[in-house]
């Protein structure tokens, strides 16, 4: 699998080569730098583990420095990609050019907080009537039972917390890449927040 951290700078439109007008979401490929290599002789499974933005050296504590080799600064985000396709060694840089033969992503990333929300909000539920005397508008409605079990079961569907967990979405189509600017344009929209840390990989579908 092939597969890099980026950050997500943000959407624009752009022109195809066709004239058509295209909504795309920016993403800007900083270079990864390979921390470590695990192999299946010595760990059972074949990975590349990949390390982006420098950490002050003050935030640095001896147990975390200590995965990083002497000539490798300790980075902010690690990630471990297993059966890494491309050949690479400790200390390489991994840009942009990695993905750019592929057609289509996919996009891995924390998703917008929404706070507390309600369940038409949240879970899409359609309320009561809007009408003069209705006392049931945005209410979730019964939830349990006045006989046997006389209780609620799990999962079911209530108001709460939205948002802010990891998200991923396939098959984005890649209109563009930009190697000098470390860019590279898919359509649609990608999961978090501007400047939100984000996986890029190629597609596992296509």
């Amino acid at each position: 699998m092939i597969g890099l951290m980026a950050k997500k700078v943000g959407m624009t439109q752009i022109f195809d080569p066709d004239g058509n007008l295209v909504p795309v979401t920016v993403i800007r490929i900083d270079p990864n730098i390979v921390v470590a290599l695990k192999t299946q002789e010595k760990d059972g499974y074949a990975a590349a583990v990949l390390g982006v933005d420098e950490m002050k050296p003050i935030k640095i504590n001896k147990p975390y420095k200590g995965q990083f080799s002497e000539t490798i600064t300790p980075k902010k985000h690690i990630k471990e990609f297993r059966n890494f396709e491309k050949d690479c060694a400790v200390g390489d840089s991994l840009g942009v050019e990695v993905l750019e033969g592929c057609r289509y992503v996919d996009v891995t990333g924390i998703s917008k907080g929404k706070g507390f929300q309600g369940v038409m909000k949240r879970w899409g539920f359609a309320g009561g009537r809007r009408s003069h005397g209705s006392k049931f508008h945005r209410e979730p409605g019964s939830t349990g039972q006045s006989t046997y079990p006389g209780r609620s079961f799990k999962n079911i569907k209530l108001p709460g917390r939205m948002g802010r967990e990891q998200t991923t979405v396939l098959s984005l189509r890649v209109v563009k890449v930009d190697t000098e600017k470390r860019l590279i344009m898919v359509r649609g929209a990608v999961p978090g927040v501007n400047k939100g840390l984000v996986v890029v990989r190629a597609a596992v579908k296509r």
